[in-house]
């Protein structure tokens, strides 16, 4: 079995009831993009002088680190995994554009409210979150959503 197969099944089985699955579905993606936005929000100017490109940031170095892990468990994955944070990286920059609040803010209270959700997910379920067991299950998460993406369309993990 190949490690990437091993792991989502572990993820899985502590993500068994409809309700903590749904919550998931909602949680999940948010808490990745708060991450990025986050990190995002961390001052680059080292970056931007380096590579004298607005796109260059902390998170970009963050999310290359993440996908060099997703690719060395499944390249299709990685490649679904990269246009989700593309997605995310543009979804922050607009917000950060908006003016609201500072793009950190309300990365912060949207992830707070994420992670009460997904503990509220837990204790419906009756199990622990995986990533108290190892902390790589904070990014299998991401990838346990994207593969129910793939097999609805009937690509290859």
């Amino acid at each position: 079995m190949r490690k990437i197969d091993q792991l989502l099944a572990e993820y899985g089985e502590s993500h068994q009831n409809q309700t903590n699955k749904a919550i998931h579905w909602v949680c999940v993606p948010i808490i990745f993009f708060c991450v990025v936005g986050m990190i995002a929000s961390i001052p680059s100017g080292l970056l931007h002088g380096l590579y004298n490109s607005p796109a260059a940031n902390w998170a970009v170095v963050a999310l290359a680190l993440v996908l060099v892990y997703y690719v060395s468990l499944s390249i299709p994955l990685m490649v679904g995994m990269a246009f989700f944070s593309l997605a995310c990286l543009v979804a922050a920059r607009w917000i950060a554009h908006l003016g609201i609040a500072p793009l950190w803010l309300i990365c912060l209270v949207l992830f707070a409210v994420a992670w009460v959700g997904q503990f509220y997910g837990h204790h419906v379920e009756g199990k622990k979150p995986s990533f108290f067991k190892d902390l790589q299950f904070l990014l299998i998460g991401p990838a346990w959503l994207m593969h129910f993406v793939y097999k609805r369309l009937g690509i290859p993990y």
